[in-house]
């Protein structure tokens, strides 16, 4: 497990340096003579152009596989920060954020499909899927703090400069200390075995032959609806806890708020027994418990918000590690790189429909509304079906992985 050790301590550095911009894009954009309706193309662009790489990334890290991507996604990114220390006017960062949110695009799913194929059954691909969200989370966590810190000390300028040689050099030592899995040779179909080779003894607890695949009815797409509306409301929480106001106390309580929810999420993530159940019940157990949250907060009802704020961070840390796991159960491992990109394209298109939609609606009712409304029709596209409790037995070893 040393490539996952390494892979974990390189995405950390990744997130915190990406997460670590976010406090200061806004002022900075500002600086440069930008109106909030540019910067929100300038954040909603970053979104955008996620979306072809994410197509791009699933077809190719399975053709290929990860590493490669891994290095250069981050090379690339450091490279644009670099280039985002120069910038001068409003367009310029426009055009660099673009192409920021493209070179970004490969790296999630590059890295959620190593970190799948590395595990040896149901049970340890949970646990790596679970240590991925730890990382993601105690980088959000610690990371807008020091990039405010980074900003007051040294400036927009040399902080982007920073952050930037920062990846250039994680993607530089990437490409030596992230390996890929050995690819078991598969025989082709009807191609018998050598003779004198042994059968194998039966495992009583594996899989059969048949489940180790995506069933044939096929891929049940609808279950991507379940990630556009978790994003969809994570990016109105996101949008509307900043707007309580714009005086000093009230944007560093709104930190506060922010890593409040970060540290429910590290609780759940923490209970690393939880990979041992159903990914399916996990998943419909977290958006409920989430969906009630929100109705909470549209609904005013008479809880603190720092409360229903801890136990939203809660439900996530349930249902990402859970909603992967259930992601990766259905694909079948041939598949894993196009499910992820899938899976970024739709958080994707949730992050960006969930602001905008919440600006729309802000002035006739709570967008808390949205969030809930989002939820509750994703878990009706969650209706039980067989097809989500096939494939997963959680000690069995899981089929040999090929690109």
């Amino acid at each position: 497990m040393k490539t996952a050790v390494w892979l974990y301590l390189f995405l950390f550095v990744a997130f915190f340096d990406l997460h670590a911009q976010y406090p200061m894009l806004t002022p900075f954009a500002v600086s440069l003579g930008a109106a909030p309706s540019f910067i929100g193309l300038v954040m909603g662009m970053y979104s955008l152009t996620h979306l072809p790489g994410n197509l791009i990334a699933g077809i190719a890290v399975d053709r290929k596989g990860s590493r490669l991507f891994i290095a250069l996604s981050l090379i690339g990114a450091g490279i644009l920060l670099l280039f985002q220390a120069r910038v001068t006017d409003p367009w310029q960062l426009l055009y660099i954020r673009s192409l920021s949110g493209f070179v970004l695009a490969f790296l999630s799913p590059a890295c959620m499909s190593l970190l799948a194929r590395l595990a040896k059954n149901h049970i340890q691909q949970g646990k790596l899927m679970a240590g991925n969200g730890l990382v993601h989370t105690v980088a959000s966590v610690v990371s807008p703090a020091a990039g405010a810190i980074l900003a007051a000390k040294l400036g927009f300028s040399q902080s982007f400069a920073l952050l930037g040689w920062v990846l250039l050099v994680t993607g530089i030592l990437s490409l030596w200390f992230v390996k890929e899995p050995a690819i078991e040779p598969q025989p082709a179909a009807g191609e018998k075995k050598p003779a004198g080779a042994s059968a194998p003894a039966a495992d009583p607890h594996a899989p059969d032959e048949n489940t180790q695949a995506p069933a044939a009815g096929g891929f049940p797409w609808a279950v991507f609806i379940l990630p556009i509306g978790m994003a969809c409301a994570q990016g109105i929480l996101a949008f509307e806890l900043p707007l309580r106001g714009t005086d000093a106390a009230t944007i560093m309580s709104t930190g506060i708020l922010f890593s409040i929810i970060s540290l429910g999420s590290l609780v759940t993530l923490g209970l690393l027994f939880l990979n041992r159940y159903l990914p399916y019940f996990r998943t419909v157990i977290g958006v409920m418990l989430l969906a009630i949250c929100y109705y909470g907060l549209a609904s005013d009802w008479p809880v603190p918000l720092l409360a229903l704020l801890f136990v939203i961070g809660m439900a996530k840390g349930v249902i990402f590690p859970a909603m992967t796991s259930f992601l990766l159960q259905l694909s079948g491992p041939s598949r894993y790189g196009r499910t992820f990109s899938i899976l970024s394209i739709s958080l994707s298109i949730g992050a960006f429909l969930g602001p905008v939609a919440a600006g729309a609606v802000r002035e006739h009712f709570s967008p808390y509304f949205l969030s809930f409304i989002a939820l509750m029709i994703a878990l009706t596209f969650l209706f039980p079906r067989a097809a989500f409790k096939s494939n997963w037995n959680p000690g069995a070893a899981l089929p040999p992985h090929a690109h």
